[in-house]
């Protein structure tokens, strides 16, 4: 991995974030700070942490059949890759060189001043994103990372990463813990928070639920640990991880949106509209439906299917043919730019905040761990929880939402509830946002479609899976396999079927 630094990449980026300056001292910029302090550097990061979600969020939820390219036969759709290059790469750039050092910055400036508050909140970011990422590309440099002057790193083992979330995350809760004279600042760069503890910690504790989670196939799994952070972690939306965006431009604009036209080639799948049009449960149409997918122009949901162009793409105004994702049919965009056409729907909207994990996402967390257990009752409690938490998220009325929680689609009993239930009701509540936990799913569970109803993997992967779906994400081409390419040697990550490789967090033990 190239070292890089990465603070005059934040330092511009914060500056763009900015707004202008009737003058400019040239002695002294004060839309530019002069020294690496916490509340410069936070908003460029969080910034930073929705970039590699997204970015890479857009393959994650090709191999999870949340969307699909409009193309016959695309590479990720067939859970293969991009080879010699960055596609994929995003979040691995972003922990390492965009996330970065900089985090230790925040933490230097925050010890030197008794910000706690900061060194608390920049430590839970590493956490989260040592987590987030290694379950995308599994084994990383943590040993070596950030040592200056090196070009050459060696991997370590998943465990060990898993091991470091656990560590920072207390670290995190110590700090956000303390007390001191620069307490109470964080208020100035937390865009997400502005500036309550108290919200960072469920932040914290969420993340350490993921990590506890995770491991669910491993004999040391423990459903109560799960189920403790759950309880410490987010209590209703309010607390929910959520980075704004401004919308304005292409600089502050959501990276879904139709500002930035990132999504324009990708289509809602059938399996995802299959799970809320009454095909799954018990034809019951969910009312988020119209909310987060889009009706084809003669008002019917449709999708496609995962390496099969959309058989109704044809002519460019079939009334059948399946809408792009910000809510328009393909026709509206012929010879226009997407701005001058729509503002987008849901959480493709240019002004959308992006949810980095959300309430409800922890109250299915809780609920298959309770069902584990052998809890039925609290996983149903959690599940209903969780349901209702998506829908108020959605914007679901409230009518709508009890005569929904009331009906066939969900259970009613614990006796009832099934794993599959609660796995499948998770898929719709991450829906776009996420993805790759989405897919952390889909692996623990090997693309069980006895737990994902109706899930079936494309009828021919890519000729390099020898048969076998995606298990992990290369690392960045751009370092890894020009810098540090024998070094993946050990590892196998220049072997053909490499991305099929299962990760350590699956595996039984």
């Amino acid at each position: 991995m190239k070292k890089v630094s990465s603070y005059i990449f934040l330092a511009a980026t914060a500056l763009l974030m900015s707004s202008c300056q009737d003058y400019l001292n040239i002695n002294e910029d004060p839309s530019n700070p002069q020294v690496a302090e916490g509340y410069a550097l936070l908003p460029p990061i969080m910034a930073q942490m929705v970039r590699g979600e997204q970015f890479d969020g857009r393959y994650a939820g090709q191999y999870s059949q949340v969307w699909s390219s409009s193309a016959a036969n695309n590479t990720w759709d067939l859970h293969s890759y991009a080879s010699g290059s960055d596609a994929g790469g995003e979040k691995w750039r972003s922990h390492y060189w965009s996330i970065g050092t900089n985090i230790d910055l925040i933490v230097a400036d925050g010890v030197a001043k008794q910000k706690w508050d900061y060194v608390g909140a920049a430590k839970a970011i590493r956490a989260w994103s040592w987590q987030s990422t290694t379950d995308w590309h599994c084994e990383m440099v943590l040993k070596q990372a950030f040592e200056p002057n090196r070009y050459v790193f060696d991997y370590d083992s998943q465990d060990l990463i898993y091991e470091e979330v656990r560590r920072l995350s207390q670290e995190a809760l110590d700090n956000l813990n303390k007390t001191g004279d620069g307490v109470g600042s964080l208020v100035r760069g937390d865009k997400v928070y502005s500036g309550n503890v108290d919200k960072w910690k469920k932040f914290v504790y969420a993340n350490l639920a993921r990590n506890a989670n995770h491991i669910s196939n491993k004999s040391s799994y423990n459903p109560d640990k799960v189920i403790e952070y759950c309880d410490k972690a987010m209590s209703s939306n309010a607390d929910n991880f959520m980075v704004p965006h401004r919308g304005s431009s292409t600089a502050d604009g959501n990276f879904f949106g139709p500002l930035r036209d990132n999504m324009q080639s990708f289509r809602q799948t059938d399996f995802s509209i299959s799970l809320l049009d009454g095909r799954v449960f018990n034809g019951v149409v969910d009312p988020r439906l119209p909310l987060m997918f889009t009706a084809c122009v003669d008002g019917v949901f449709r999708g496609v299917t995962p390496g099969s162009v959309d058989p109704n793409a044809t002519p460019v105004d079939n009334p059948r043919r399946v809408p792009i994702l910000w809510g328009v049919p393909p026709s509206a965009l012929v010879g226009k730019s997407p701005v001058d056409v729509t503002k987008g729907k849901y959480i493709y909207k240019d002004d959308a905040p992006f949810p980095i994990i959300t309430y409800s996402e922890i109250q299915f967390i809780k609920a298959e761990a309770a069902f584990k257990k052998g809890d039925k009752a609290t996983a149903l409690a959690a599940y209903k929880n969780a349901i209702a938490a998506h829908m108020d998220f959605v914007g679901v009325s409230a009518t709508d939402k009890a005569a929904f929680l009331a009906s066939k689609a969900v259970k009613q009993t614990g006796a009832d509830l099934t794993l599959s239930d609660i796995m499948c009701q998770k898929f719709i509540a991450l829906y776009a946002h996420g993805n790759i936990e989405t897919w952390v799913d889909l692996r623990r569970y090997k693309y069980d479609a006895n737990i994902y109803t109706g899930f079936t993997l494309p009828r021919t992967l890519a000729t390099d899976n020898n048969g076998k779906p995606a298990q992990r994400v290369r690392p960045r081409y751009n370092s890894e396999y020009v810098w540090n390419r024998a070094s993946l040697d050990k590892l196998g990550g220049n072997n053909p079927d490499y991305h099929t490789y299962e990760q350590w967090f699956t595996k039984p033990e």
